[in-house]
């Protein structure tokens, strides 16, 4: 049997407290060994049995830790991930993995040459909501798609007082929801033609953009993304059309409340999602019926369980830093398109 392998976590903020550190610590095969932090007291209340460290390199200085999370604010993901795979660390970035494609493929670079996974943490894969859209659209149940919507939808009116909100470089609602939005996208239906976006700060008081409205082009389907920090009637999570019927889901994956509430997996009914697929389907007469689906239960844990399958086992990476660069190269363009206003080509060089 494998020993644990040991990991790192850089920084303790909301994707640390609320994420990572529960994930990891609930993956057999994985020990949550250290963390670095300027709030030592929050961290030692929470895991009083984890090493606290004052900066990153104190914590990537140790020889024994075999794994390093960069759950940071999003303009340190790249020289953090860069000194973690130089002190010769596997690493898993949260996401956005950086701020630029080109600091991206750098970091990519460097851990080809080291010989090292490298992970973004696009976990939003195992949302339940998404995979049983996913199995839904994989079956042919609606025929050809031709409208997907995808919605992430919050009310909070009033700016709080961190980076996300700040206006500096790697902060706002397209970097910060978008990612996970673009990865659904991506996985259900590859790289579009072309994008469109727009974006505004819609808030009192907003530094940074708060809502935004992303169409991306595939010959005659349109795939529509759009979040919103000012939404007090919340839309559809999901929204498809296609020649056979419709789905709609409500709600978003309970995973990240039941987090937020400090509940930790493994435990019985962890992902369920009371909230059922609606599907309108016609038959061969064009007759329409309505019925509803079971949502699939989600699980964030089969992130970190991969990892440790691909250090230990060589099993596939669970997100490829690759397809995380698509994502990168997507969010690029979508800055582009909401500054110039104007649709972007996506380069086919984007395919890797």
């Amino acid at each position: 049997m494998n020993a644990p392998l040991r990991v790192g976590l850089l920084g303790y903020g909301y994707a640390s407290a609320t994420f990572h550190a529960p994930l990891i610590a609930a993956v057999p095969g994985l020990q949550l060994a250290a963390i670095s932090s300027s709030r030592p007291q929050d961290v030692h209340a929470a895991w009083p049995q984890v090493a606290v460290y004052d900066s990153p390199e104190q914590l990537m200085a140790r020889p024994d830790i075999d794994l390093v999370v960069v759950a940071t604010p999003n303009n340190t993901h790249a020289p953090l991930a860069q000194q973690a795979l130089s002190a010769g660390k596997h690493v898993v970035v949260d996401k956005p993995f950086t701020l630029t494609v080109r600091e991206a493929q750098e970091v990519m670079d460097l851990a080809q040459h080291k010989g090292l996974l490298l992970s973004v943490f696009h976990n939003r894969r195992w949302d339940g909501d998404f995979m049983s859209v996913q199995a839904v659209l994989q079956r042919g149940t609606l025929g050809r798609i031709v409208h997907f919507e995808s919605h992430f939808d919050r009310f909070r009116p009033v700016v709080p007082q961190r980076w996300r909100d700040s206006g500096e470089p790697g902060s706002g609602l397209w970097f910060d929801l978008g990612p996970h939005l673009l990865d659904q996208a991506l996985q259900l239906f590859g790289l579009p033609q072309t994008l469109s976006l727009d974006w505004a700060r819609q808030r009192d008081n907003s530094r940074a953009d708060d809502w935004f409205h992303a169409v991306l082009h595939y010959q005659e389907l349109r795939v529509v993304l759009h979040a919103s920090a000012l939404t007090a009637h919340i839309a559809p999570r999901f929204t498809v059309h296609g020649t056979h019927g419709s789905l709609c889901k409500l709600g978003l994956d309970t995973q990240e409340t039941a987090l937020k509430a400090g509940q930790r997996p493994p435990q019985a009914d962890w992902g369920a999602d009371p909230q059922p697929l609606r599907l309108t389907l016609a038959d061969a007469q064009q007759h329409l019926s309505e019925s509803s689906q079971q949502t699939l239960a989600g699980d964030y844990t089969r992130y970190y369980a991969g990892i440790r399958d691909a250090i230990q086992k060589g099993a596939p990476n669970p997100v490829p830093a690759q397809e995380a660069l698509q994502v990168m190269q997507l969010l690029e363009l979508g800055g582009v398109s909401a500054t110039e206003g104007r649709r972007m080509k996506v380069p086919s060089t984007s395919q890797g």
